[in-house]
């Protein structure tokens, strides 16, 4: 089989994200095809389904997660992700040990003491119900005098399978960030899925890829160990000479197949579930999208690869493009730009796309 070139990589990844063709699937769907969507912030994920979705509504997220169908918390690489109630359940506990090696230091040791009495006085605070981080970094202090109330918020936050419930998150309502724990928000116990899963999950939505891309992308460590006792897998190359891992029957388009404009949302999980991100950020403007401060903004696809970044406000979606447009390219761009300010925009506000 001939080696993969970043532009046929392109093309399998942008079907398999459903990033050449809107898919007819329920936001859930897509929430578990993803394996989960980042969301440090909590509307981007709505653009994401959006840029996904045939005919997706703010309404069906908003359901999920008052229905409690979805939760936010910790997740890959120890970031938030919103995800299903069942990925919820059996993925935090498989990436614990990630989440655990990033924020459970030797200084985090020293403030706040034993982390497991620190879980322990804030299991029985939140049986009384959802908390704020100050809250509960405030009622850990009063039991253990002495150490810094956000020090205690985070060793709780990071030890235990903390959720964000609603309002947080909601479209058009918001609120404070409040914590419950998993099992008592969705009234079931944490039940680790196994590795293969996760990794053939993995592939289904950003495959192939390399043991290295499948690492960076969940934090996890050592699994080329898995994934070479895994039956079912395929091994190809890169043009570079890499080895890739996929599954025999997975999405492969043409490299040549046509791409739309599409719009991905700040911190899209397409462009951080790489270690080599090559096959949809250009190399010349990678540090224009991933920054030393650690935001990556929104940005567009033009014939696949990262094109520039946008930003909304006040309904008016503005684009920040890197390079040279054709004509062609840019009413596209412009097309789908001012879908998107539709979508964002609130329901009496006027709506509107520039380039900058």
């Amino acid at each position: 089989m001939s080696p993969y070139s970043d532009r046929a990589l392109n093309r399998i990844t942008l079907a398999r994200q459903h990033l050449l063709e809107r898919a007819d699937m329920t936001a859930l769907g897509m929430i578990e095809h993803l394996v989960g969507m980042q969301a440090q912030a909590p509307y981007p994920p709505y653009t994401g389904l959006w840029t996904r979705l045939r005919d997706f509504r703010h309404q069906e997220l908003a359901d999920l997660l008052t229905g409690r169908e979805a939760v936010r918390l910790l997740l890959h690489r120890g970031t938030v992700h919103l995800v299903s109630t069942a990925d919820c359940l059996t993925l935090r506990p498989m990436v614990q040990p990630v989440i655990d090696r990033m924020y459970s230091t030797a200084r985090a040791a020293r403030e706040g003491g034993d982390p497991a009495v620190i879980t322990e006085h804030a299991l029985e605070l939140l049986e009384n119900g959802p908390m704020t981080h100050k809250e509960l970094g405030e009622a850990l202090a009063e039991r253990m005098p002495g150490t810094l109330p956000r020090v205690l918020g985070d060793v709780a936050r990071t030890r235990l399978a903390l959720v964000q419930v609603p309002p947080r998150a909601v479209w058009g309502r918001g609120g404070a960030t409040r914590y419950a724990t998993a099992e008592t928000w969705l009234g079931r116990p944490l039940e680790p899925a196994g590795l293969p899963t996760l990794i053939r999950r993995y592939l289904t939505a950003f495959g192939p890829a390399t043991v290295g891309d499948i690492q960076a992308w969940c934090g996890l460590t050592r699994l080329r160990e898995v994934t070479d006792s895994m039956p079912g897998l395929i091994r190809l190359r890169t043009e570079g000479g890499a080895e890739l891992l996929d599954l025999p029957d997975a999405l492969r388009p043409d490299p040549e197949v046509p791409v739309p404009v599409r719009f991905l949302p700040d911190f899209d999980n397409v462009l951080l579930a790489y270690a080599d991100r090559s096959r949809i950020v250009p190399e010349p403007h990678r540090t224009q999208l991933f920054t030393r401060n650690g935001i990556v903004p929104g940005s567009f696809l033009v014939d696949g690869r990262v094109a520039g970044t946008w930003r909304a406000d006040d309904g008016v979606v503005t684009l920040t493009p890197w390079g040279h447009l054709t004509a062609a390219q840019t009413s596209e761009v412009e097309e789908e730009g001012a879908a998107l300010a539709a979508f964002l925009a609130h329901p009496r506000q006027g709506a509107g796309v520039r380039i900058v």
